[in-house]
């Protein structure tokens, strides 16, 4: 980095340090992003530190949905998807233009799961936990306007219903920045090294300044409550706390299409013919996004997660199943990418069947 970064700002950092925090939030994504927003308007005083970019993790890696846990319903989870819907619509209110409606098309075949008339059912449900009806139905012709490209064997016609879409990284900075307006402090950049402790309490961390790779200075912060945000990492922080794993890192790869190969007017949705699971297509800034797998990611979660042979062949062959007549291949392929996701592991031999609810951890005062 240039001189004015090193001499700027950063030169703040131990006034920061100083500072007594009511709360040290660790991990620059969504999560502490919204940590800090909410501490803030609530007039504590709170610090977030991240040790790269904000939101490079998980949080520019996803499939840019902010659903409202549609296929949580047909696992019963009925308390998780009205608290999806409910925070969906609450971004939407309060991220308008960043967070924007998206309309989703499902092809009726009238075989395999869901039905016609338990996936209407299921939206029915979805739509009174959103409080409005978005819901339709589309005979074939209906249907292949919206849709050309869907495969015709069998088409009955579709299923039409809303959810959102959202430039992920870009909403992680506007929350961080409505946070920094409301008193909230956020520097990147600034890794959490060990835990500090009074007694057998976490009291604080111990940071350090590092850009371009490069270890600088080193600072003890201080704060009544340290936030464990790190998501994926969250185990390697942890244990700095002596706690057990917890975390199961899943990933989701996507594929990224030109939109000339892959032309579609809205989300198409779609369960992939080999294991049931829900796949998507949905045009996004000018391509076509493609996603998303669901499989166990061993990687070294400080390496940039990356889509293995298997799964783009997984992501290809649904494709080729909805819509067989475009002929896509490998060779129409942009670019691919994978976010890691911070699922409690339960013990579960199919990674899809693990549960999605939030999980809060207290560890010697580490939360």
């Amino acid at each position: 980095m240039s001189g004015p970064w090193q001499a700027g700002w950063r030169d703040s950092l131990p006034v920061l340090a100083a500072r007594e925090w009511d709360l040290l939030i660790i991990g620059g994504g969504i999560t502490g992003a919204g940590i800090l927003l909410e501490a803030a308007r609530r007039g504590l005083k709170a610090l977030l530190v991240e040790q790269r970019d904000f939101a490079w993790g998980t949080s520019s890696r996803s499939s840019k949905l902010v659903h409202g846990g549609l296929r949580y319903l047909k696992e019963g989870r009925f308390a998780l998807t009205r608290e999806s819907v409910r925070e969906r619509n609450a971004l939407m209110r309060e991220a308008s233009g960043l967070v924007e409606p998206q309309g989703f098309a499902f092809a009726d075949y009238g075989r395999g799961k869901p039905g016609r008339t338990s996936f209407l059912a299921g939206l029915a449900i979805y739509d009174l936990m959103a409080g409005r009806r978005e819901r339709h139905y589309l005979k074939g012709g209906e249907f292949l306007m919206l849709a050309p490209n869907v495969s015709r064997s069998a088409l009955l016609g579709g299923v039409c219903y809303t959810d959102a879409k959202t430039d992920d990284a870009r909403l992680v900075l506007r929350v961080l920045q409505e946070a920094q307006e409301h008193g909230g402090v956020a520097v990147n950049y600034l890794a959490a090294q060990a835990l500090l402790r009074t007694g057998s309490r976490v009291t604080g961390a111990r940071l350090v300044d590092g850009v371009d790779g490069v270890d600088g200075a080193a600072y003890e912060v201080k704060a009544r409550l340290v936030i464990n945000a790190t998501g994926a990492w969250a185990d390697k922080l942890r244990g700095h706390a002596g706690a057990a794993p917890k975390i199961r890192p899943l990933r989701g790869s996507h594929l990224v299409l030109p939109a000339w190969r892959l032309p579609l007017a809205q989300a198409v949705s779609l369960m992939h013919p080999r294991d049931g699971r829900p796949v998507f297509a949905f045009p996004w800034e000018g391509v076509t996004l493609v996603g998303t797998t669901d499989v166990d990611h061993r990687g070294e979660l400080n390496d940039e997660a990356a889509i293995t042979r298997p799964e783009l062949d997984y992501l290809l062959l649904a494709l080729d199943a909805q819509f067989p007549q475009l002929r896509l291949s490998e060779a129409d392929v942009l670019a691919t990418y994978a976010g890691v996701r911070p699922v409690v592991d339960s013990g579960q031999a199919d990674p899809s069947k693990e549960g999605r609810e939030h999980a809060v951890w207290v560890d010697d005062g580490l939360l």
